[in-house]
């Protein structure tokens, strides 16, 4: 069952320690299955780890998370070679599209080299949610910081661009992203930039950012504008999402 409309949530969170699991889906990626109507049934989820290079490890610990969450789960991996004969007709098969976090630079090179960004925009102009943490957040938007390059951030601009706007993730744990959003939007090197902090989610309908949602009580979501030369900043306060 796809939903009625393109929908996107972007996150700086989803995931936490499991009670018998290394790894357990926590209530953002329960909301974007919410969120797509997969209900009386088994959610088809597809997890994508791109951009930690499709790691083995991290592979079994999502399978794990989404048995004890009763999902289907279904691995996309590019490295070395795609391991679905029909990747499209797959990722269109999904509820729930789940991006890992990593490198987002190197998630949109190996994206693009293999179609996946026009097949990624396929499947969300049809309805299948996409979603993700950190990359798997600002790999949707306009651009956004993003450590790819070295331990210093930097601004990546070449983003996928289904949303019109820059993010910026992990908005309150690393001292550099606030100073480095607010740089980038002023200078107009990003537009308009909605930011979280980790625990928050982004809830897009088509392009519309239609709430802010969280797993972490006093969290907070902010939309980064250009007055002038200067950037201005505007807290948004997220909906506290039910524990899982």
């Amino acid at each position: 069952m796809a939903t009625s409309e393109p929908t996107i949530v972007a996150t700086s969170g989803g995931l936490r320690p499991g009670g018998r699991t290394m790894v357990a889906f926590n209530s953002l990626v329960h909301h974007a299955v919410d969120l797509s109507g997969a209900h009386g049934r088994r959610p088809r989820v597809m997890y994508v780890g791109t951009a930690i290079g499709d790691a083995e490890h991290f592979t079994a610990r999502a399978h794990e998370a989404a048995r004890a969450a009763g999902f289907d789960l279904t691995p996309l991996q590019l490295f070395p070679m795609p391991n679905l004969e029909d990747v499209e007709g797959t990722v269109l098969e999904q509820d729930v599209v789940w991006v890992m976090g990593g490198s987002v630079a190197n998630l949109l090179a190996v994206w693009r080299v293999h179609g996946l960004d026009r097949i990624m925009l396929r499947a969300w102009e049809s309805g299948v949610v996409l979603s993700g943490v950190s990359a798997g957040s600002l790999c949707w938007f306009q651009g956004g910081t993003t450590d790819s390059f070295g331990p210093e951030l930097r601004p990546l601009a070449d983003a996928l661009g289904f949303l019109p706007y820059g993010n910026g993730v992990h908005y309150d744990t690393d001292p550099g992203r606030r100073p480095l959003v607010h740089r980038l939007v002023a200078d107009g090197t990003l537009p308009v930039t909605h930011c979280t902090d980790d625990g928050v989610g982004l809830v897009y309908r088509g392009t519309d950012l239609v709430e802010a949602v969280t797993e972490v009580p006093g969290k907070g979501a902010y939309v980064v504008t250009r007055d002038g030369g200067a950037a201005v900043e505007e807290r948004i306060e997220p909906r506290r999402l039910p524990g899982v």
